[in-house]
């Protein structure tokens, strides 16, 4: 007998559901986008070295690294996802690094050229960006994309706990992040929070609290839950190979996450619900399978705990 989970049904609201619904069953994928932006505790405005768990690479395909111009990455993201996914219609996705971090005019330069390629087939614009890093003009900026495009702002929280910041050098409050919070308030942007689950001095009570302050934000409409991994070329990489610390098996974060999303918001889309760097840079955990089969055994074990979202969420 099949399951749900067979009939494409997760546990709960995911993203490529969605997508299909909202967009009449065609094949939407995000096209990514490096617009060679820096942040500010890397360039020295803040700090220098970035958070300790990050290396950009890890969360860039190769074939964006290599593509200098934004034309060309648009054009080459666009062309394979055609061919190895058969997508219809794209997403532009400034991803890597902060991209909001440049004056305005730069940034609607940039943004208008990544959205003029293949512009009847472009439905919309994802921003990646740090909560220091906007301002009323930049969300004006994207504001001024909706009557073409869907727009989300896609924004690090990481965690809710300033020790937590403070430790992993993000130059970046959870009063800072609460502050834009209320700064964009009355948007019609779409936002997404990130979050990463399993620094080792966050106990679990403490993770599960992370659902009460992304419930208390109305505006957020998509999340996405990460899983902490250490990559080549960050600083916690090193940390980690000098002195190993304990990190998530697969099976102790679907443990997790079981726990997790009975006390997300039912209407709150989750657009990933883990994270997984490139086999070359990836230092640990090390699930040893393809990004495609952690997915499906994460789904799995989630079903098989009889996980729904919001089951658990009180008003």
């Amino acid at each position: 007998m099949g399951t749900e989970l067979d009939s494409g049904i997760k546990p709960y609201n995911h993203y490529g559901a969605y997508l299909k619904e909202k967009y009449n069953g065609q094949k939407v994928f995000k096209v990514i986008v490096d617009g060679n932006f820096t942040c500010p505790n890397r360039d020295g405005s803040k700090g220098y070295g970035g958070c300790t768990y990050c290396n950009v690479d890890s969360f860039t395909p190769d074939t964006a690294r290599k593509i200098p111009s934004i034309r060309e990455q648009v054009e080459a993201g666009i062309a394979r996802a055609r061919k190895s996914y058969g997508a219809e219609k794209f997403i532009i996705y400034f991803q890597p690094n902060t991209n909001t971090y440049a004056p305005t005019h730069l940034l609607k330069m940039m943004y208008d050229e990544a959205l003029s390629i293949d512009s009847e087939n472009i439905l919309g614009l994802s921003v990646g960006t740090r909560p220091d890093c906007l301002d009323f003009e930049k969300i004006a900026l994207l504001e001024s994309y909706l009557d073409r495009y869907d727009v989300d702002l896609e924004m690090g929280m990481e965690s809710i706990y300033n020790e937590t910041l403070d430790r992993i050098n993000r130059g970046c409050s959870h009063e800072e992040f609460l502050k834009t919070m209320d700064m964009l308030q009355g948007t019609k942007l779409e936002l997404c929070v990130h979050t990463i689950f399993g620094f080792p001095w966050e106990t679990e009570e403490m993770m599960l609290r992370y659902a009460d302050e992304i419930n208390k934000q109305s505006k957020i409409t998509y999340v996405k839950l990460h899983h902490l991994h250490i990559v080549e070329g960050s600083i916690m990489g090193v940390q980690y190979k000098r002195n190993p610390f304990k990190l998530f098996t697969i099976e102790e974060y679907t443990d997790f996450l079981a726990k997790f999303i009975p006390l997300l918001r039912p209407d709150i889309v989750i657009q990933r619900i883990f994270g997984i760097a490139d086999r070359e840079l990836l230092i640990a955990p090390n699930w040893g399978f393809p990004k495609s089969k952690i997915q499906t055994q994460i789904d799995k074990g989630l079903e098989l705990r009889g996980v729904i979202q919001g089951s658990m969420y009180n008003d």
